[in-house]
């Protein structure tokens, strides 16, 4: 669209993970598959969680969350991207576009502001175990997570709605699979200083806060356990902090490299973005379930219930 003589982009197309159609055709059943175990794996953990009185504490209280949010990321990122692996055209409008860059960072931020309360509630857990029902009892879990949906949306809106306001006069080619701020800033005909400042002090207060929570909680956790003279205890927190562990590191390792080096469009950047976006949430029921005894016994639980007939 032109108005006078300055040219406005209203659609960019994302060039994708390929152009090749045979290879297209592998990659859309690839991550239809991916998408569906996705989905099916968090709203199993939902359903468990929810259906079993033994996980009705404050841990599977946030991981009931966090499984919502990991199926709402990937709703956000994967339908887009299995359109495109149909279309010839693989073009999305400026409001998607800047929509699904907001859902992104409101989805990241939420993750990460749950992943450290997570922490926070084994800390509390291991470390003050008589005072534990009464540090986080109904009332303070319910307003940590809506706190965290809170921080989550505001971060969300806020870059979203200031990346809106800069100028894009062409190219409207984006490097990526998805709209993403890094490749769309590269865009901008304008001067993103705004943009920019604000995604980099995003990543700074909401990243390094929450981290500098993590390895707090982590630190007091691992000194309690040492204290432990018994070997089966140790076990128990460890396995359970593992758990928490893996999900931390492979989601603020992809986020790390993706969102704080330059965006190129380089191969190694789309499998980080794959992996951030597409694969993580995949993993995160995955590693709760497999090593979460409590997962295991609650589901089978759940599946040996025989279904109550009433006429």
């Amino acid at each position: 669209m032109e108005v006078g003589n300055i040219t406005t982009v209203t659609t960019f197309v994302l060039l994708g993970l390929s152009n090749n159609p045979p290879i297209q055709a592998v990659l859309f059943v690839l991550f239809l598959g991916i998408y569906l175990l996705t989905l099916m794996g968090n709203l199993t953990m939902l359903l468990v969680i929810r259906a079993d009185s033994h996980l009705h504490t404050p841990m599977y209280f946030f991981l009931s969350h966090l499984s919502f949010l990991d199926a709402f990321y990937s709703s956000v990122i994967v339908p887009k991207l299995l359109e495109n692996f149909l279309s010839k055209w693989k073009t999305i409008s400026a409001l998607e576009c800047f929509t699904q860059i907001s859902l992104v960072i409101f989805s990241g931020a939420t993750e990460a502001c749950l992943l450290s309360v997570m922490a926070y509630d084994w800390f509390q857990a291991v470390c003050h175990p008589l005072l534990y029902v009464v540090a986080m009892n109904k009332k303070v879990r319910t307003g940590l997570v809506k706190a965290s949906w809170a921080i989550g949306m505001g971060t969300g809106l806020v870059n979203s709605i200031l990346l809106a306001q800069q100028h894009f006069c062409g190219p409207n080619l984006v490097r990526s699979f998805a709209c993403e701020l890094p490749p769309v800033l590269l865009l901008t005909c304008s001067d993103p200083y705004i943009s920019v400042a604000s995604i980099l002090t995003t990543m700074a207060v909401l990243g390094l806060g929450t981290l500098v929570l993590l390895l707090g909680s982590y630190t007091r956790i691992i000194m309690t356990a040492l204290g432990i003279n018994s070997a089966m205890g140790r076990s128990k927190i460890f396995s359970t902090c593992s758990s928490h562990f893996l999900v931390v590191t492979i989601f603020y390792g992809s986020g790390v490299f993706r969102y704080m080096t330059p965006a190129s469009g380089s191969a190694l950047e789309q499998v980080l973005s794959v992996q951030y976006s597409v694969v993580t949430p995949l993993l995160n029921p995955l590693i709760y379930s497999l090593k979460n005894q409590e997962v295991k016994a609650a589901l089978r639980r759940v599946l040996a219930r025989k279904p109550k007939l009433t006429f």
